[in-house]
C-alpha cells in the first residue's frame, strides 16, 4: 500500500494511479469485485450510470472496512443526460448511497448534439454545490476539450479514454498534460489483451520480470504517467492486476511497447457516438 502512486490533479485532489473499473459488470459482480479490490489495497472505483451497476458499488462502500474517505470514487455523466446534469447526479449519489462523489465525468461529448459546453457548466454548478470534489470529461478530442475551455474558463482534471498499446493517442496525451490534464486509461488491456498478450515484446518481458502480461501493460500505463483503471470481476485477477508497484519498465522497453500502437480502437470514435 505504501508505495500505491498517487496523482495530484490540477485542482490540487489526489488520485490513485490505478484503481478498478466495473463496465459490463452486473450489481451483484460489481459489489463482489469492489469489495475484493479495497480488501486487496485498491482505494480507487470506477463506475457509471450507464453501466447500471452503481447500486453494487454502493453496497461495498457500505460493507467494507475502509473509511469513505480513503475512497476515490468516480462516475459519469450518461449523453442523454447532459441537459439533465442535477438529477443525474442526485439519481448516482443515491444509488451509490453517497453525499459525493470523488469524480464527476461527463461520458462523451456528442458532438452532433452540441450539448457538452451546457453540460460541463452544469457539472461546474455541481462541483460547486459540493456534490463532486473534481470535475473531468472521457473520449474528449482536443477540439472538444478547446472548446470547454475557451467557453467556461475550466478545464477538465481529467480526459479518459480508450488508451492500451494498440492504441496509444501519444498526441492526445500529449496535449493534455501540456494543458495539465490527467490522461486515463479505458480498456487498458485492450478488453482481454487479444492481440496484446501475444506479442513477442509483452511475453518476453513477462518472463524478464517474472509478471503476467496483464502486468505488464499495466506496469506500461503506470510509467508511462497514465491513470489506469483495469477491469475485472475475477478475484484472482483482482489481486494479480494490483501486484505491478514491485518493478518499473526501463525506458527502451516502454520504446519498444510504443512500436505497437497500430492506431486501433475497440470502442467508438468520439466525433461517431452521438
Amino acid at each position: 500500500m505504501a508505495d500505491q502512486p498517487i496523482i495530484k490533479l490540477r485542482d490540487g485532489n489526489m488520485m490513485p494511479q490505478l484503481g478498478l473499473g466495473v463496465w459490463q459488470a452486473s450489481v451483484e459482480e460489481a459489489r463482489n469485485a469492489a469489495l475484493k479490490a479495497l480488501e486487496v489495497g485498491y482505494r480507487s472505483i470506477d463506475t457509471a450510470a450507464i453501466y447500471e451497476n452503481e447500486e453494487g458499488v454502493g453496497q461495498a462502500l457500505q460493507q467494507t472496512d475502509v473509511a469513505r474517505e480513503n475512497i476515490f470514487v468516480t462516475t459519469k455523466l450518461w449523453n442523454e443526460d447532459q441537459l439533465n446534469w442535477q438529477q443525474a447526479i442526485e439519481s448516482s449519489l443515491k444509488k451509490l448511497q453517497l453525499e459525493y462523489v470523488d469524480l464527476y465525468l461527463m461520458h462523451w461529448p456528442c458532438p452532433e448534439k452540441d450539448n457538452y459546453v451546457k453540460a460541463w457548466q452544469g457539472m461546474i454548478e455541481l462541483q460547486q454545490q459540493g456534490l463532486t470534489k473534481s470535475i473531468g470529461v472521457c473520449n474528449f478530442q482536443e477540439k472538444h476539450l478547446k472548446r470547454l475551455i475557451d467557453e467556461t474558463g475550466v478545464t477538465p482534471v481529467i480526459n479518459q479514454v480508450e488508451l492500451h498499446p494498440m492504441l496509444q493517442q501519444r498526441e492526445l496525451h500529449a496535449w493534455n498534460a501540456m494543458h495539465q490534464i490527467q490522461t486515463e486509461s479505458w480498456s487498458p488491456l485492450a478488453q482481454g489483451g487479444k492481440g496484446v498478450f501475444d506479442r513477442d515484446v509483452i511475453k518476453q518481458l513477462a518472463k524478464k520480470y517474472g509478471k503476467t502480461p496483464a502486468q505488464v501493460v499495466i506496469r506500461w500505463h503506470l510509467d508511462s504517467g497514465l491513470v489506469v483503471i483495469p477491469k475485472s470481476v475475477t478475484p484472482s485477477r483482482i489481486e494479480e492486476n494490483f501486484h505491478v508497484f514491485d518493478f518499473r519498465l526501463e525506458k527502451t522497453e516502454i520504446s519498444e511497447i510504443a512500436k505497437m500502437d497500430s492506431g486501433t480502437r475497440l470502442g467508438p470514435h468520439p466525433d461517431e457516438l452521438n
